[in-house]
């Protein structure tokens, strides 16, 4: 018994007093901090540093644009004078197409000769049941000429253009506008008077056609027309990239020759001759612009109203 009594003694000498928990702070020390970061993860890390920088310069550089918007369709330009004007005005063309045993009048021989010096447009021989199939029987007259699809700016490329030559962007949209002569026109204007390009919304909107080609007297070449599936959101982006927006309107509260904004980074919205401005394009524009008419007009049309407007862009900018 005391040799148990012993056992038992040294088996509970052993044992400590009543002590304050550590809480749980020994076991998390045991745990350790997790895996060493990454070297650009480490404060005062060259790495860090080097990281540091690039996101400071992708913050401040403005994204890069987006290359090209919807693409047009193909168009038959029909008839002997048409095909004519249309290749003296350098629209763009792929393929003539002439009828078999045609007459060959003269109106036919220039077409031809135009062509030929041009170069890069095809000459196809077809036989009057081909050509009446391709242009639904309308009377082409023995000369069909193909004008291939428009290549689109994106809307950002305009700005994005302007931006990047260290100028303000000078920028027409088009709203509601459905004639193809009023865009060419609009065209013209923009490049005479030093703009940026053209915005027109995808749907019901007149597109880059010959006839828009034909008005623009050959300007569509070097000015870019975009086309934004949604003209609201275009707008509106060019708000957020520093934009101002002004919508011409006949009650706008602000008259012409007092519109400051002009002399930076503006877009100029025109709407229809008969209808104006949307609703909803109209609520976007910051500014709502008038002409002032001395000669009483009710409203001029797209192509004569950006004009005006573009001048006196040009000349306060001069």
């Amino acid at each position: 018994m005391a040799g148990n009594s012993q056992r038992r003694n040294r088996r509970t000498s052993n044992k400590k007093g009543m002590q304050v928990g550590s809480g749980g702070q020994r076991r998390r020390a045991l745990e350790g901090k997790g895996p060493t970061p990454p070297a650009s993860a480490r404060k005062g890390h060259a790495k860090q540093r080097a990281a540091n920088a690039k996101a400071k310069q992708a913050a401040t550089r403005r994204p890069a644009p987006r290359r090209g918007g919807p693409k047009g369709t193909n168009e038959l330009v029909v008839g002997r004078n048409p095909v004519f004007e249309a290749l003296r005005e350098g629209v763009p063309a792929n393929t003539l197409y002439v009828q078999q045993f045609i007459d060959n009048d003269e109106r036919v021989r220039e077409a031809l000769q135009l062509a030929a010096d041009r170069g890069g447009i095809a000459l196809m021989e077809a036989p009057k049941p081909e050509l009446d199939r391709m242009t639904n029987g309308l009377n082409h007259q023995g000369l069909v000429l193909q004008v291939p699809p428009y290549d689109y700016a994106h809307p950002e490329d305009l700005a994005a253009a302007a931006f990047d030559a260290g100028e303000d962007p000078l920028i027409v949209a088009l709203d509601g506008v459905t004639d193809p002569r009023n865009l060419g026109a609009v065209v013209r204007s923009v490049s005479a008077f030093g703009g940026h390009g053209v915005v027109v919304p995808e749907r019901r909107a007149a597109g880059m056609t010959a006839g828009a080609w034909k008005t623009s007297a050959g300007t569509a070449a070097r000015t870019p027309v975009a086309r934004a599936t949604n003209l609201t959101r275009a707008l509106e982006s060019y708000q957020k990239a520093g934009m101002t927006v002004v919508g011409l309107a006949a009650d706008g509260e602000t008259e012409l020759t007092a519109l400051e904004a002009l002399d930076g980074p503006v877009v100029i919205v025109v709407g229809s001759e008969g209808k104006g401005l949307s609703r909803l394009v109209g609520e976007t524009c910051d500014i709502r612009v008038r002409i002032p008419m001395p000669g009483g007009a009710e409203s001029l049309n797209a192509g004569v109203a950006a004009g005006v407007v573009l001048y006196e862009a040009a000349r306060r900018r001069a």
